[in-house]
């Protein structure tokens, strides 16, 4: 078992920066690929970005490419996303999630990943 537990959400204008922290802990010791989404008010869950064991490959939503980036220390058990030009479309909660796997970052679905974190809310005013 593997428990995620997110920080750093928050309320932050439009045009600013917030950036996310997910902690690990449990069975770390098994290489795990790292996802964050997001969901807002009335809408499904969606991705947003995710990272593979090394960190060498990442993969982006269309919607933050070029604002948001995902990046790890495997060291620390942390996933991190650094979120630059804030919209109130981004508005959401944010969810870490991790499934085991090695080499690929290619996950895009809710039911790719086997650990998920409780959330942290980030609100974007405009």
């Amino acid at each position: 078992q593997v428990q995620l537990v997110e920080s750093g959400g928050g309320l932050v204008q439009a045009g600013g920066s917030l950036r996310l922290s997910c902690v690990a802990s449990g069975r770390t010791f098994v290489a795990y690929a790292m996802g964050w989404f997001r969901q807002a008010p009335g809408k499904a869950r969606e991705f947003v970005a995710a990272s593979s064991w090394s960190g060498g490959s990442t993969v982006y939503a269309g919607s933050v490419k070029g604002r948001f980036t995902i990046s790890r220390e495997n060291a620390k058990n942390t996933v991190s996303l650094q979120m630059n030009s804030l919209t109130p479309e981004d508005t959401a909660v944010y969810y870490c999630a991790a499934r085991a796997g090695l080499y690929s970052a290619e996950y895009y679905n809710t039911t790719d990943y086997d650990y998920w974190g409780q959330g942290t809310q980030v609100t974007v005013s405009s």
